[in-house]
């Protein structure tokens, strides 16, 4: 069971997450795109932060609505308009809920991944943020149905997101400027399936406090 408290709370640590690994992500976007996904995430969560005040007494979808349109309007690239339809596409599926059950949880990263192919035109194993969220997704269905509370399955979902950064080096991207390199993307991790770890990171700190 997750609460509004815990969404807001989730929401700042994953900002203060795109600042403090800002230049980190600059650098492997640099590598093989355009050389400015930590630039273009950390500004558009400190704009959701600035924000925040106007929407936090909101519900929960009205939260994550408007934390997405907030990214689609602020971040440039494509990295905006992904996560920005990623929260939107989580808030409508929790519509006048405050306390989210593990299902309403599975449910939000469910159509956060719905939201990111549709407008991202891509599947998992083309090397992009759908690889690290992909497999986060399963792993912590895995664990629910094993038996795991939702704090261990968020655990769980976390390792396979980083899994997931690792298995980027290994593939040749085919989405995106990377795409461009072809065969020489191989080696390098995709900067928008580590933004997307470290949202993972950031949950598994909430849920575990």
């Amino acid at each position: 069971m997750a609460t509004k408290v815990e969404v807001l709370d989730f929401i700042r640590l994953f900002a203060d997450k795109m600042t403090e690994h800002r230049q980190e992500l600059t650098d492997l976007d640099q590598a093989i795109g355009d050389g400015d996904h930590g630039i273009n995430m950390s500004r558009g969560m400190k704009a959701v932060i600035e924000k925040l005040p106007t929407f936090e007494e909101k519900g929960t979808d009205e939260i994550l609505k408007s934390v997405g349109m907030t990214l689609v309007s602020t971040v440039g690239g494509a990295s905006g308009p992904l996560y920005g339809t990623a929260f939107m596409k989580a808030g409508m599926v929790v519509k006048g809920k405050d306390e989210l059950s593990e299902q309403d949880i599975i449910n939000m990263f469910q159509e956060a991944i719905v939201g990111i192919q549709s407008r991202g035109k891509a599947v998992k194993g083309e090397k992009t943020m759908l690889d690290s969220i992909m497999p986060a997704l399963d792993q912590i269905k895995a664990s629910i149905e094993a038996g795991d509370s939702i704090e261990d399955a968020i655990v769980k979902g976390e390792q396979a997101a980083w899994d997931g950064v690792e298995f980027t080096k290994t593939i040749i991207a085919t989405k995106g400027r990377a795409s461009y390199l072809g065969e020489r993307s191989i080696g390098h991790q995709d900067p928008g399936a580590t933004s997307m770890a470290y949202l993972f990171q950031a949950a598994k700190e909430i849920a575990k406090k």
